[in-house]
């Protein structure tokens, strides 16, 4: 492991990731990786119950950003020493606004994407356990109120970035935003700035997509074999 991401989701995470692997930390854990393989759920489980097999998580991988790893990204820098710590930062407004649409509006919106994702946890005994797990995470986290029902605030996550930079030492963290571009990440990792431009996700919209076209799978298959 050569570099732990500790910035929070919905901070352009899935940008750095893109960077990274193009950057040659290849291959990166994200939260995609979770979404695409429910059977990642149970050893997320096991660390947040103090119990992880990081070595068994991170075989093969050289980087990791987003949560669930960045939730552990001081337990991840203790285990992996020699690794870079990064922490993506963003506007605190935008982030709000970024969390309401996609993260909170799924777990506690009032929305179709909560109604369909809601659904698939009726039948989808993986996927129950996926929204569990991140419900639960995001309550220890502290950066929700203690039902989950008022919206993370932009204090909240100064308040946790802060954090970071006091847990991290100076000298092995750096502070970033995607529209920073690839000259402080790749002075970081010491590696040559790329010919291409930075990688731009509009991840809200394809957050989106997945939950909802997941979930519609998912509803379909049930109805087709219950008929």
């Amino acid at each position: 492991m050569k570099l732990i991401g500790a910035g929070l989701p919905r901070t352009a995470t899935l940008s750095q990731k893109i960077a990274l692997e193009m950057l040659g930390l290849s291959p990166c854990y994200h939260m995609v990786n979770v979404l695409g393989n429910l059977g990642e759920v149970p050893r997320w489980r096991r660390a947040a119950a103090g119990d992880p097999a990081w070595d068994e998580i991170f075989d093969g991988f050289q980087a990791t950003v987003d949560w669930p790893s960045a939730f552990f990204y001081r337990q991840l820098a203790e285990v992996y020493a020699d690794a870079k710590v990064l922490l993506s930062v963003r506007e605190p407004d935008e982030w709000v606004k970024s969390m309401e649409d996609t993260i909170w509006g799924v777990l506690y919106g009032d929305s179709m994407i909560r109604d369909l994702s809601s659904a698939r946890t009726r039948i989808e005994p993986a996927w129950r356990d996926y929204m569990d797990l991140m419900a639960e995470m995001w309550q220890q986290s502290g950066l929700l109120s203690s039902n989950g029902h008022r919206l993370p605030s932009a204090e909240a996550m100064g308040a946790y970035n802060e954090q970071v930079k006091a847990g991290v030492p100076a000298e092995r963290l750096l502070v970033c935003s995607a529209s920073d571009g690839w000259e402080p990440l790749c002075a970081f990792l010491g590696v040559p700035v790329p010919d291409q431009p930075f990688p731009r996700v509009n991840d809200s919209v394809q957050f989106g997509e997945r939950i909802i076209d997941a979930s519609l799978q998912s509803l379909q298959q049930w109805r087709a074999g219950s008929s």
